[in-house]
């Protein structure tokens, strides 16, 4: 199986703004291991996790500069851009755009289906970007 090729739908079905579709390709028991303030670590709540990020960043692109498989798992730097024009983990919209860079890594089972995600997101520049925290160095 081509699982780097199914890691990759996963970003352009988010990209279309397919959450079903996006849904589709997690195991029914899929595993967030990263923290979604507020949600379950499940197929459910990492699906009300990206409603909720389209909802406040309907101009959302998730591109995935790298792409490594390695046996069931693979890796993604992606680049993430976007206008915030809803609320968003307690903000109120501000209109200011993101780019920031992520890392991505799914485990895929034999079923070609998602099974675990692990990832890390640049959220200080992000909430910098937004104005939520000044630039630059503590004083």
């Amino acid at each position: 199986m081509d699982h780097a090729a199914t890691m990759r739908r996963v970003y352009d079905r988010l990209n279309a703004g397919d959450i079903d579709g996006f849904a589709d390709l997690m195991a029914d028991d899929v595993v967030e291991h990263e923290e979604l303030a507020g949600l379950e670590p499940t197929k459910a709540g990492i699906t009300e996790f990206f409603r909720a990020y389209l909802a406040a960043f309907p101009d959302l692109r998730m591109d995935a500069q790298d792409v490594l498989e390695c046996g069931d798992k693979v890796v993604a730097r992606v680049q993430a851009t976007g206008t915030n024009h809803g609320a968003f983990m307690g903000i109120k919209a501000t209109g200011k755009r993101i780019d920031v860079q992520l890392i991505d890594i799914m485990r895929f089972g034999d079923d070609g289906l998602m099974h675990e995600h692990w990832g890390v997101m640049d959220s200080l520049t992000m909430m910098q970007q937004l104005g939520m925290i000044p630039d630059g160095s503590p004083s």
